[in-house]
């Protein structure tokens, strides 16, 4: 599904978004505090767009999907950048292998999400953290109503005059509205193994950015 649209897939997100996508971006490259010398696994990475802002930072950076569309795509904007075509239920890394693991807007397209959190565990160091930026649900209950109603009319139309595949994201109001509020994904993450796990709601709480850490 992905691969049809990974051409136009950063500038379909920025106008479903609203623009939005900019600040969760910022705000999940600033919870991942990529540090010079670290090694980051960006899963989900798609074109690579926030690989390519971590990399920024100085960490080394691989970037991991399991589209070949968005893979190639990304590797011909960021030709600098080590992109990896792999399940996340199936990492190709040795344990312990990155200081940081971090996930944006993919976990939720994930059949096991549990079995994916175990997985990214794995690959984490002791000490390491794992940064997680999804959809969730709105704080206000009036907010809320407003946000259905734009995943369920607004949104369909949006993608509709944005993407060269509109169907492709039919699925989306669908799987956000399905997804867990911030506590049910804590508590998923608590059951993987990560600890010290917090959330910052963002937009409201159309967002939320996990973070965690290793024990």
């Amino acid at each position: 599904m992905f691969d049809g649209v990974a051409p136009r897939y950063d500038l379909v997100n920025d106008v479903l978004s609203l623009g939005q996508d900019r600040l969760w971006r910022r705000a999940t490259t600033a919870a991942v505090d990529p540090q010079p010398g670290q090694r980051v696994l960006d899963l989900a990475a798609g074109t690579g767009t926030s690989s390519q802002a971590f990399a920024r930072c100085g960490a080394s950076v691989v970037a991991v999907d399991l589209s070949l569309g968005m893979l190639a795509t990304g590797k011909a904007r960021h030709p600098d950048l080590p992109f990896v075509n792999a399940d996340a239920l199936e990492l190709p890394f040795a344990d312990a292998s990155f200081d940081a693991v971090t996930i944006s807007f993919g976990l939720r397209n994930i059949d096991d999400t549990d079995a994916a959190l175990r997985e990214l565990l794995r690959v984490a160091k002791p000490g390491g953290r794992i940064v997680i930026c999804e959809f969730s649900k709105p704080t206000s209950h009036a907010f809320r109503k407003l946000y259905d109603g734009y995943l369920a009319m607004a949104l369909p139309r949006l993608a509709g005059l944005a993407s060269s595949n509109p169907a492709a994201y039919d699925y989306l109001a669908e799987s956000i509205l399905a997804w867990p509020d911030q506590l049910g994904l804590a508590d998923a993450m608590c059951a993987a193994g990560w600890r010290q796990i917090g959330w910052k709601n963002l937009s409201g709480g159309i967002v939320a950015l996990h973070r965690a850490w290793r024990p």
